[in-house]
Order: C-alpha cells, then sequence, then structure tokens
C-alpha cells in the first residue's frame, strides 16, 4: 500500500450468511466488508456520512477495484484495513484483507470517491476545505 495520511483496520468474523455452500465468501460481499472499514475510517477522521451531508457534500463511489487471491471461508477471522491514499481531488481508499492469524492477503483493492456540492448537485474537482480540515491539513 502507499504513504497513507490515516488509516485503521477492523476485525470480522465471516457469517455464515455471507458464504455460498463450499463455505467460501460470495465475491460481492467483500464490498461490504470494504463498506465497514471505510466507516470506520471515516469515523476516526470525523466526517462519516451523516457529518459530509450535514457539511452540504455527498461523497459518491465513482470507481471500485478489487483484486482477489485467496478466498475467506465461514468462520475465519479477517482483518481489514483500509487508508485514505488521495484527498487533493478526490477520495481514494485502498483497502487490504488478511487473515487474522495466518496475515496472509486475501484480497486488495481501492475505491474513489468525488465530492458533490448538494446545493446545486455539481461535481467538485477539487476537495472541499472540510475535508482538508478534517484530515488535519491546510488547503494550498
Amino acid at each position: 500500500m502507499n504513504k497513507a495520511i490515516v488509516a485503521c483496520e477492523v476485525e470480522i468474523d465471516v457469517p455464515f450468511f455471507d458464504v455460498d455452500l463450499m463455505e467460501i465468501v460470495w465475491h460481492g460481499h467483500y464490498l461490504k466488508y470494504f463498506e465497514v472499514a471505510r466507516c470506520a475510517l471515516l469515523d476516526k477522521i470525523s466526517y462519516n456520512y451523516m457529518q459530509m451531508r450535514e457539511s452540504g457534500y455527498a461523497w459518491p463511489v465513482i470507481d471500485l477495484r478489487i483484486r482477489y487471491a485467496k478466498p475467506a471461508k465461514f468462520g475465519q477471522k479477517i482483518i481489514v484495513h483500509a487508508d485514505i491514499a488521495e484527498w487533493e481531488n478526490r477520495l481514494k481508499i485502498n483497502y487490504l484483507i488478511f487473515d487474522k492469524q495466518s496475515r496472509a492477503r486475501l484480497t486488495r483493492g481501492h475505491t474513489c470517491q468525488v465530492a458533490v456540492d448538494m446545493a446545486g448537485n455539481q461535481m467538485c474537482y477539487e476537495s472541499p476545505a472540510i475535508l482538508w480540515e478534517k484530515l488535519g491539513l491546510q488547503k494550498p
């Protein structure tokens, strides 16, 4: 992963309802695991989805990449690491999912979100000052 400005990790016990008959996590559930980590990361900087809305911005995901290395399985304890890699013009969050015990990488990916000014429903080509503030940075 690239140098991150903010990072967090969440632990997930793979539940039965996320797996198929082979007890392997269905590929779409990894996105849910990304979201759990993203929410924890945004809470860490006090800029969760409700706070984003209150600040006048929506942050839709415009790009998502995921690469599977090994499957997660029912009952497995996994760690989802999330970190903020870019923030100037978009919010890029990297993810790494690995087995808690062996530390083996299972999945990696990233999401990109852009700010949308909710008052005019206009996409911003630069991240608004509020994001910089929440990251403890000054916008140039």
